[in-house]
């Protein structure tokens, strides 16, 4: 499945696994026909035959809904469960060498956080960047936050999808306005809701009123 600007809308990235609440395939599920146009697995805890077995029922789901597939970071692993693409950070696997590994009919998306990380992502290969953390996020509270001329900079300077992560809700939100965002990523503002369905909603209202905007 290839990229477009609208696949990167409302895009979600998945929380850790709880063995309280409802299970995380029927939420997948309920975000994606709520509206989420694009879906990250990102899970650091599981072991590799769980989480191979979860991300091809995950990826059985997003065919179906006909929406990319994105496991974070790991390359073997998104190859192996026929994800469409695979998302890495600074820290992680060199953007050029992931791009390497997966081929160029695969979805590539890189985490910056500065202008120049952004350029040389786009040169690695990269078919979209996600900058972050926009605002302060309790799902990363390590991550720095980058400033809203920073992303509004990045968007001025490549020509590839660009979405904002970190920290975003439905009170903050439009506040990125302007910025020249394509999209946004959430964990939280999704998962943590009690009621899926109706939060996806409102958040891929909110988020077409900043890319508009």
């Amino acid at each position: 499945m290839r990229l477009n600007n609208s696949s990167m809308l409302l895009y979600a990235v998945t929380p850790p696994q709880q063995s309280d609440g409802y299970p995380l395939l029927y939420q997948v599920e309920e975000a994606i026909k709520a509206g989420v146009t694009c879906l990250q697995l990102r899970e650091k805890n599981l072991a590799y035959n769980e989480l191979l077995k979860l991300g091809r029922e995950i990826k059985g789901i997003t065919d179906r809904y006909q929406i990319p597939f994105i496991i974070n970071d790991k390359a073997e692993l998104a190859m192996e469960c026929h994800a469409d693409g695979v998302h890495v950070g600074q820290q992680d696997m060199e953007a050029g060498e992931v791009r390497r590994k997966i081929g160029k009919d695969k979805i590539l998306g890189v985490s910056v956080q500065t202008v120049q990380q952004a350029v040389r992502a786009v040169q690695s290969g990269a078919d979209y960047l996600g900058v972050g953390g926009v605002f302060p996020s309790s799902t990363k509270t390590d991550a720095q936050t980058v400033s809203h001329d920073t992303l509004r900079a990045i968007c001025n300077t490549v020509s590839i999808p660009v979405i904002a992560i970190g920290g975003i809700n439905q009170r903050n939100i439009l506040a990125l306005a302007g910025s020249g965002i394509d999209g946004i990523a959430v964990v939280s503002a999704i998962f943590a809701s009690k009621n899926i369905y109706p939060a996806v909603k409102e958040m891929y209202a909110l988020s077409e009123l900043v890319v508009t905007g």
